[in-house]
């Protein structure tokens, strides 16, 4: 069996392994999208809310009302803000997914890289053996003579 035979396994190996972590990062990525947007939406909706209150309180409110409405965006931020965590969670998770996707692409490369090599090498040596025996072959000829 030749070298480059024999690491064939060994690609395919790498080959899976860099496809899982593309999945990873791919999940990675999505989780983090969302994570994202869950925030958008939050702050878009204090940004309402916010709107609101101006408007309700420039019509007039009870102390009750306006205690309601700053303790319910007291909370609002709270929740933007422990969201914010997770945005920042998964922007972490996508970098590590990402650095471990990269270092095994380049894994992947590299082997491709010796396998490529060890049939250039394979070839090389074929090519010398076929020549080799071309040269033996017309060696072997009788030799015509050139009498006329």
């Amino acid at each position: 069996m030749k070298r480059s035979q024999r690491f064939e396994p060994v690609v395919k190996v790498a080959e899976n392994r860099e496809q899982q972590a593309a999945r990873s990062l791919g999940d990675s990525q999505s989780a983090l999208n969302q994570a994202q947007q869950r925030l958008d939406e939050l702050k878009k909706y204090r940004e309402e809310y916010i709107q609101r209150f101006h408007a309700d309180g420039a019509m007039g409110m009870s102390a009750v009302q306006m205690g309601d409405y700053r303790l319910f965006l007291s909370n609002l931020s709270g929740a933007i803000k422990q969201q914010a965590g997770l945005v920042q969670q998964a922007v972490a998770v996508v970098e590590q997914q990402r650095q471990q996707w990269f270092a095994r692409r380049g894994k992947v490369k590299m082997l491709g890289s010796v396998v490529s090599r060890f049939q250039a090498d394979e070839q090389r040596v074929a090519d010398r053996k076929e020549q080799l025996e071309q040269d033996e072959r017309a060696q072997r000829m009788p030799k015509s003579s050139s009498r006329s």
